[in-house]
């Protein structure tokens, strides 16, 4: 579960948490670092709203560019709707607001899989002006088409991503993305999309500024690299990840068949069950064109004479 830790950084600036009703530290400028207002309900039984309340006293809000939402209280059970609710009304204290992250939550706190989310689509309404936004978590995730013209990064984490939220990203309008990242599980997890569903995200129709695509971390890796190999935005890419997922020689066969990838400057396909010989095919296609190629394995698991493999992130 490395993959699932705190964010060191957002929007360019370093991760800070605010401190803890129990500590004593100096807080930095409010516009030089990214904020992280958690609950701390194991220690000093604060919850995130009483967090929050002291944050917005003592932190000049309006100056605030980026801001990171850790665990609320009880996240197994309680969603981020009231969290959602009251940062979306608070939008006219946030004016400098550019990257937002909703769910820093990381394994020791609660397992990705168990967060409990809802309708992020009022963050996105509410701050126009926002150029990032991320949200781990897809249980009860709701994400509709939305029309945001300056958001250029978007990154959806989970160990199950609803076909829904996929198809609200693939139906909106975002003229300047230029990152999309989408961790999308496996079934057992509530992941449901099908290569269908990311057909108006391939075709790059509605993402004209789209440079660095990630659909990652999927049980179906091989029948989205497929579909990937022939889609007419891989022209356009600098990046193209499809790791963390069960990604096997079919998916690598359709790579090396499809669009050339030649152009890129790195095609991230690490925790990936390819054989030897399409390894060294890859690398043959890609590296003399300076393609930088990360290709680490993922691990299989051997039980009475079958073999098993796993997404990097699920539960």
């Amino acid at each position: 579960m490395s993959q699932v830790a705190h964010l060191k950084e957002l929007g360019g600036l370093p991760a800070f948490d605010f401190p803890a009703t129990d500590e004593e530290r100096e807080l930095p400028e409010a516009g030089a670092v990214a904020w992280r207002v958690r609950a701390d309900e194991h220690n000093t039984g604060e919850t995130w709203s009483e967090a929050y309340a002291r944050f917005t006293a003592a932190v000049d809000t309006r100056q605030v560019r980026a801001l990171i939402v850790g665990v609320w209280e009880e996240t197994y059970e309680i969603s981020s709707a009231a969290i959602v609710s009251t940062l979306a009304g608070a939008a006219a204290d946030f004016p400098d607001l550019r990257s937002l992250f909703l769910g820093d939550i990381e394994g020791e706190e609660s397992e990705i899989s168990w967060i409990q989310q809802g309708d992020v689509t009022p963050l996105l309404e509410a701050f126009p002006a926002l150029r990032e936004f991320g949200v781990r978590g897809g249980e009860g995730l709701v994400l509709a088409p939305v029309k945001h013209p300056e958001l250029r990064r978007l990154v959806v984490e989970t160990g199950g991503l609803p076909r829904e939220v996929v198809r609200g990203i693939a139906a909106s309008d975002l003229p300047a993305l230029e990152v999309l990242d989408l961790w999308l599980g496996t079934s057992e997890y509530g992941a449901d999309t099908e290569p269908e569903d990311l057909e108006p995200i391939l075709s790059g129709a509605r993402l004209p500024a789209l440079r660095h695509l990630a659909l990652r971390n999927s049980e179906i890796q091989d029948a989205v690299a497929v579909a990937v190999a022939g889609a007419p935005v891989v022209a356009r890419l600098e990046t193209l990840d499809l790791s963390m997922g069960i990604l096997t020689d079919e998916g690598a066969a359709a790579l090396l068949a499809g669009r050339p990838l030649t152009h890129l400057k790195r095609l991230d396909l690490d925790h990936h069950f390819i054989g030897v010989e399409l390894q060294e095919r890859l690398r043959a296609a890609l590296e003399p064109h300076g393609v930088e190629l990360a290709l680490a394995p993922g691990e299989e698991d051997e039980y009475d004479g079958e073999i098993y493999r796993y997404v990097a992130v699920s539960e």
